[in-house]
This record gives structure tokens, C-alpha cells and sequence, in this order.
């Protein structure tokens, strides 16, 4: 209907103005990139929302549509951390030497929520829960 469709008009807009997002959407950013390959012996096949590949680093963001969003990384959904881990794992292939940092961006706010690397790590292919 069209106030749904006003509703999310008005927040891929708020999502685009951010200040502090422009590096996302920026020149370097790619958007709907796959991800398949064998991570620590498991399959991966995905999509990552944007991707921000500079020299040194790479930045891996999912958008996410929860409301409402979470407000602490304790709160985040298992699947999302071990979704984001598996990520960072195959970049990490792909990239080595540079850092691979991964964050949630909540559409509601919006907010970018940078996921810690101890967290990370914790929910990565082959750690035990």
C-alpha cells in the first residue's frame, strides 16, 4: 500500500543521509556482493549488503530491519553474529594482511552498530559455542 511504501522510501532516504555513512555508499563501496566459498571446512553462500574495500581494510555491512533494533551487541540475534563471523572469515581469505571489520546497520535510527572482534570471533566458523 502506499503508506508502506512511503514508510520505506523515508527510511532508505534517512539510511542515504546519515552523516557518517558516506564511506558506504561512497566511491570503493559495492553493494550486493556474493559471498560462496568453504570456511574453515563449511560451506558459505551469501550476500553481503555493502562492502568497502580500501588499502588496509574491508568493511562488511548487513542491514538489518529489526524494530526495534537491538541496543547492545548482548542483544544482537545469534544468526546475525555468526552470519557476520562467517563473513569475516572468507574476506580474511580474500584479503589478507588487511583488517576486516563488520557491522550491523539498523534501518531503524538508522544506526551502524561496528561489531567487536572478540565477538566475532566467538561466533566464527569452527569456535565452539
Amino acid at each position: 500500500d502506499e503508506a508502506e511504501q512511503a514508510e520505506i522510501v523515508a527510511t532508505t532516504l534517512a539510511v542515504l543521509d546519515q552523516p557518517g555513512f558516506e564511506p558506504l555508499f561512497g566511491p570503493g563501496s559495492r553493494a550486493e556482493v556474493p559471498v560462496v566459498g568453504l570456511v574453515e571446512g563449511r560451506a558459505l553462500s551469501g550476500q553481503i549488503d555493502r562492502l568497502v574495500v580500501t588499502p588496509d581494510s574491508v568493511l562488511v555491512v548487513d542491514y538489518k530491519t529489526n524494530r526495534p533494533p537491538p541496543v547492545s551487541i548482548e542483544s544482537v540475534p545469534r544468526a546475525y553474529l555468526v552470519q557476520m563471523a562467517a563473513y569475516r572469515a572468507a574476506l580474511r581469505l580474500v584479503y589478507p594482511g588487511r583488517t576486516v571489520r563488520c557491522a550491523l546497520l539498523w534501518t531503524e535510527g538508522p544506526r551502524l552498530m561496528e561489531l567487536p572482534p572478540p565477538t566475532l570471533d566467538r561466533h566464527a566458523p569452527g569456535a565452539s559455542a
